[in-house]
This record gives C-alpha cells, sequence and structure tokens, in this order.
C-alpha cells in the first residue's frame, strides 16, 4: 500500500476553484504535504449537461441534438464553448492565463465539430447505422469538460508555485486503444506523487468506452482505477457537504448529524436509494483491494468526514442514515396461477433482464409479486408490455410510489421495526408494503408519494434525534 491518497473533486465543487484552492489542495500546506495526493476532477458544474443532455431535465444538449439528426447540435456547441470561456474569465483573478485557456477550450471545441461535420457527412450516404457512430460520438463529447476543468486547474496551480501535472486521459487524438488500467498505468508511471500534483480528467478513453459501459458515473470509477492501479492508502471524495443522517435542507442542518463511520455494504444501500456516496461499481474494486474511502465536505477541511471502510460495524446500534427515493414505480402481477408454480419469477425478471431494468425492491405472497423500480428506467413501458404479452392470465397493475429507508450497520435491536412504524403511523402516512433482509441492514417503507418528505422527517426525528 502506498503512501499517497487519490482525491476526487466534483463538478459544482470545481466551479468554486478558488474555495478549493484554500480548503483542498494547497491551504495551509508546507511544501512536503502539497504532495503524494492524486487528483481526478470533474468538469465544472453545468458543462456535462451541455455537451450530453441535462441531467435532471433531459434537455438535450451537443449529443442530444447530434443523435436526434438536427443541425442545432452546432448552435449547442458554440452554447457550450461561449460557456467554457465565461467559466475561464471566472478564475482570472486567482491565475489563470485567459488565453492560454480560451486556445486550449477553442483546440477542443474546433475539433470536435470538425469531426462530427465529417460524421454528418459519412451518415448522410445511408452506410452507417446510429450505433456505429453514436457511442463513440458521446464518448469524446464528454471528455472535453473534465479535459477543460484539468487544464485550468493545472495553469492555476502553478501560477501558485505548485509543481502540478496535467494527466489527460481522454485520449485526444490517440488512436490507440487500451483498457482503463492500461491508461492510467501509461500516464502516471513516471511521475513521482512525492515530487508533484497529478491533476487527473475524470474521463478516460477506453477500449470499451467508460461512458457506454458506467455512463454519467464514469468519474468516479476513474478514481477507484486509479486508487487501485497505485495502490492508494485511502480515497478521498470532496463533496459539497458532509454524508449525514438525512437531508440537511428537509430535516434542518441542526438536526442532522455526520455519519462519521460506515462501511460498504451501507455505501451499496445508499446508492440503491440514489445517494451515492460512491458509484456502487467503483466501490467494489475499493472494497475488494481494502481500500477505504473518504467522504469529506470541500468547504469544511478540518473535519475529518465520513469513512467507509470494510469491516466497520457500529459499536452501538444506531441509523446511519433516512433517505429515499421518489421516483418509483410498482410493477405488481396477480395471478391465481401463480401459486405453487416453479419459476414463475424467474420468468418474470426474463422481461425485467431483457428490457436492462433493475428493480430496487420486492414483496411476494402466494399469488402476487410486486417489483419497485425507478420511473426513469429506459424501455419501462416495453417491459411492461412484455409482461401482458407474456402473463396473459394475471393482472397487471402500476402504481407510483416513494421509498423511504431507514439504513444502518448496526439495527439488529428487538422492537426496531414496530418503532420505526409508529414513528409513520404517527404522522398519518401509511404504509403500503414494507422490504426488510434478515441482515437487517436497511428497513424500507413504500409510501405515498405525497407523504415523502413528511414520512423522512419523521423516522429522523424519531430514530436519529431521539436516538435509539
Amino acid at each position: 500500500m502506498g503512501i499517497h491518497t487519490v482525491e476526487k473533486i466534483g463538478g459544482t465543487s470545481m466551479t468554486r476553484f478558488g474555495e478549493l484552492l484554500d480548503n483542498v489542495l494547497i491551504g495551509n500546506r508546507k511544501e512536503n504535504e502539497l504532495y503524494n495526493r492524486i487528483f481526478i476532477v470533474s468538469a465544472y458544474g453545468g458543462i456535462t449537461n451541455l455537451l450530453l443532455e441535462d441531467k435532471k431535465t433531459g434537455e438535450p444538449g451537443v449529443y442530444g441534438k447530434f443523435a436526434d439528426g438536427s443541425n442545432e447540435w452546432l448552435v449547442k456547441l458554440e452554447e457550450t464553448r461561449a460557456k467554457m470561456i465565461e467559466l475561464n474569465r471566472s478564475f482570472e483573478a486567482i491565475g489563470l492565463d485567459q488565453d492560454v485557456a480560451d486556445a486550449f477550450v477553442n483546440d477542443r471545441i474546433d475539433g470536435v465539430r470538425d469531426c462530427l461535420l465529417h460524421l454528418m457527412q459519412l451518415r448522410s450516404f445511408g452506410h452507417f447505422k446510429p450505433s456505429d457512430y453514436l457511442p463513440a460520438s458521446r464518448e469524446f463529447l464528454s471528455a472535453i469538460g473534465e479535459a477543460h476543468s484539468a487544464f485550468n486547474s493545472v495553469e492555476i496551480l502553478k501560477k501558485k508555485g505548485i509543481n502540478a501535472k496535467f494527466v489527460d486521459l481522454s485520449g485526444w487524438k490517440d488512436n490507440e486503444s487500451h483498457s482503463i488500467e492500461q491508461m492510467v498505468e501509461k500516464h502516471l508511471a513516471n511521475l513521482d506523487f512525492s515530487k508533484c500534483m497529478p491533476i487527473v480528467t475524470g474521463y478516460v478513453k477506453c477500449a470499451e468506452g467508460i461512458m457506454n459501459r458506467y455512463d454519467r458515473g464514469y468519474s468516479e470509477i476513474t478514481f477507484c482505477k486509479v486508487a487501485s492501479v497505485t495502490a492508494a492508502k485511502e480515497g478521498i471524495i470532496h463533496k459539497e457537504f458532509h454524508l449525514s443522517t438525512g437531508d440537511p435542507k428537509l430535516m434542518g442542518v441542526e438536526k442532522v448529524k455526520i455519519i462519521g463511520n460506515t462501511n460498504f455494504d451501507i455505501a451499496d444501500q445508499l446508492a440503491d436509494m440514489a445517494m451515492e456516496a460512491i458509484h456502487p461499481k467503483a466501490s467494489k474494486e475499493m472494497e475488494i483491494n481494502n481500500i477505504p474511502i473518504r467522504v469529506k465536505n470541500a468547504f469544511d477541511p478540518e473535519n475529518p468526514g465520513t469513512l467507509i471502510s470494510v469491516d466497520y460495524i457500529s459499536p452501538t446500534p444506531k441509523v446511519d442514515m433516512i433517505c429515499g427515493r421518489k421516483d418509483i414505480v410498482a410493477i405488481e402481477v396477480f395471478d391465481p396461477e401463480m401459486v405453487g408454480a416453479c419459476g414463475y419469477d424467474f420468468r418474470l425478471l426474463a422481461a425485467f433482464n431483457a428490457n436492462k431494468i433493475s428493480y430496487i425492491a420486492k414483496n411476494t405472497n402466494a399469488n402476487t409479486i410486486t417489483h419497485y423500480v425507478s420511473e426513469k428506467s429506459r424501455n419501462l413501458a416495453k417491459c411492461i408490455e412484455t409482461l401482458e404479452k407474456e402473463f396473459p392470465g394475471a393482472t397487471i397493475k402500476i402504481y407510483k410510489v416513494a421509498i423511504v429507508a431507514v439504513i444502518g450497520s448496526n439495527m439488529k435491536i428487538p422492537g426496531f421495526l414496530s418503532r420505526a412504524a409508529a414513528a409513520l403511523a404517527k404522522e398519518n402516512v401509511n404504509i403500503y408494503a414494507l422490504d426488510q433482509c434478515i441482515r437487517q441492514v436497511n428497513m424500507q417503507f413504500i409510501i405515498d408519494r405525497e407523504d415523502f418528505e413528511k414520512a423522512q422527517i419523521a423516522l429522523h426525528r424519531d430514530l436519529v434525534e431521539g436516538e435509539l
């Protein structure tokens, strides 16, 4: 195990780079404390939305317009260029050379524009299917944002006297194809981490296509791969907030507590509730290599944050977090022929698998199976059509619901379930269904969407603020 850390900074934090210099990158560190830290950076906040599509609303960006066959992608590309240059201006006061930064943006944007124009010419002949060129187009569009933020970061740090190194894993104009691990090894092999500060792009060009495989969570995959390949002593994720017992905006800042310590199992449970401390596919590799992950508030540097490790279990029973998801659809299949029928559930799941839909929770009884899936799942309508076709004798109903979850590494205490249910009943929250495994690390209540916020507040008040 090395003596260095690998640290990831998210897009919203990157946009506040001046504050990052004071809190994370430099601060009050002496020269020997500046190094043995590798930073993985995301694109500035909003840039990837412009390049691809808005993550929340789905509004198409450059890629979305290009994929639709519309020439409006050129307008979106220029809008993205303008936003990148506007961001350059915001860093002038902290030492960013505007001419150098703008030249970098223009070189990348011009290169992408020319490439997409050539692709438009090729597809006009009708010999190329969208599947031949759209995945690659999405890949190199994704790469621009991280290259921009990493390049700027290095330029600013060098002006501050830091020996920063721009590690561009985006494969710009590189015709070779490697695995993610090979790309990391190739670009970091000759760097002495004790004497320099590598600033690494969150995007990695690789043979399998990192965007194609992991979609918008790719920067955390890069974080994990760099930590594993270099045998880091710890991975650190800098966020705009602490990993707390609940949403501070909902519960109140003064009522939530920093989790402090938890384990990878709990990190997986949080990811299922869309409360990702770390991308679940990234955390697996860190877990296997026994590299702990620390989640810190980038703007509260003195606080150690929350450490996610392999074996941690709270010495006393407590709740780690109250959270949930409001974007849930219940797919209920009722069939009198289900009783005692071997493989019925297997056939149901085949329809989910064929449409690449995973479920978050599940309830069964003698003649009913209900799966709870994200409303945003692609092919959801097609999946329901498949179920109706494959199970003509069944009654299939769809309900829009929410899930609130009580999650903790040590919750095996008698009466805990009844106490949680009582807290919800006190607020007149009707529990449609509940889901809990024998391991008792995640208690999920299926409720009406209208009760989503007050259910979380009630559970947090009783189980966290009131303590167990």
